[in-house]
């Protein structure tokens, strides 16, 4: 580890010495690296650090090595610092996060220190979830979205999530499909105009939840693209990240029973003047539209991806039809 940055953990952590590393991932295209980190000689065991350090040649998956690209991913960290900064501790009713012990930039590195999840009961992650396991994440979107609503994305991202369209001009350029390229501008407008708007994840898939060992609850990570806007986003993106087209189509009108059950239970503690009705016929009126919306950057960024399928394909042709 660099010197500098270890004597910013010690320091931070009123710890003596860094015992250990332990490499849980890298960060997407090369951009740095998740670790946990064992400690002596302070009052946590543990800690995770993220750290952020841009390479000086791209590597992506996909092969999207845009300047635009790489301007999204900086821009990226800088909300997510923010967001650990400013909103973190905000979030009190239901959805747990990392609490964060502390910030650092250093030139073009930054620097984030994060609790470790595992260590408070959060240990475990899937890839496919049980429809009870699916709840439980709609449960914690559910109280995001409602302690949130109504606030302005300030220091985030004006539009949440990673996908929308005006981040994704190379994308849309690589669209063949005729119908879903003429649609694509009305469909953002609709997102981007609902009148209830609140603070999206952003990047609500599957693996950004931990599991509790009981079963019972899920604490969610990266907040690389919060933002403003509708929380439906959220809710598609998560189902289309554990769920088959079969299970989508089969248990949609559950899910999204309870998604609104648990967010109106929420609004009447954090904001019981919003009239949840309205809240609930707006968003479940954009579902659709929110569905074709990810699917439409994935007609462009990978147009063989699996989640391109016969239920996201239905749902494509009715926003498409109502557009």
């Amino acid at each position: 580890m660099q010197p500098n940055i270890e004597a910013f953990v010690l320091k931070a952590m009123g710890a003596s010495a860094i015992i250990s590393e332990q490499n849980i991932q890298s960060l997407w295209s090369g951009y740095g690296s998740i670790k946990r980190l064992t400690l002596q000689g302070g009052e946590l065991n543990s800690v995770i650090i993220k750290h952020i350090n841009p390479p000086k040649n791209v590597n992506h998956p996909r092969g999207w090595n845009t300047d635009q690209s790489h301007a999204r991913k900086l821009e990226s960290y800088n909300v997510e610092t923010y967001w650990y900064e400013h909103y973190n501790s905000l979030l009190t009713l239901g959805s747990r996060l990392p609490k964060c012990f502390a910030t650092e930039q250093m030139g073009e590195e930054q620097v984030i220190l994060l609790e470790d999840l595992d260590v408070v009961g959060f240990p475990i992650r899937k890839e496919k979830l049980t429809i009870e396991e699916v709840k439980l994440c709609l449960k914690w979107l559910a109280n995001f979205h409602a302690q949130f609503m109504g606030v302005e994305p300030e220091g985030l991202w004006k539009i949440g999530t990673y996908w929308h369209l005006a981040t994704r001009p190379d994308e849309f350029k690589a669209i063949n499909h005729h119908a879903l390229k003429t649609s694509a501008a009305a469909l953002d407008q609709k997102l981007n105009n609902c009148k209830y708007k609140t603070l999206v994840h952003g990047d609500a898939k599957v693996a950004n939840f931990c599991f509790s060992v009981d079963g019972e609850s899920v604490a969610a990570v990266d907040f690389q693209y919060v933002g403003g806007g509708c929380g439906i986003k959220d809710v598609v993106y998560l189902l289309g990240s554990c769920l088959s087209d079969k299970e989508c189509e089969q248990h949609e009108t559950l899910l999204l029973d309870y998604y609104f059950r648990e967010l109106e239970i929420t609004l009447s503690k954090t904001n019981n003047y919003l009239n949840f009705k309205n809240i609930h016929l707006e968003w479940e009126s954009l579902y659709a539209v929110a569905w074709t919306d990810f699917t439409r950057f994935l007609m462009g960024w990978m147009p063989t991806h699996q989640k391109i399928n016969a239920y996201s394909l239905k749902l494509m042709k009715q926003a498409i039809n109502k557009s």
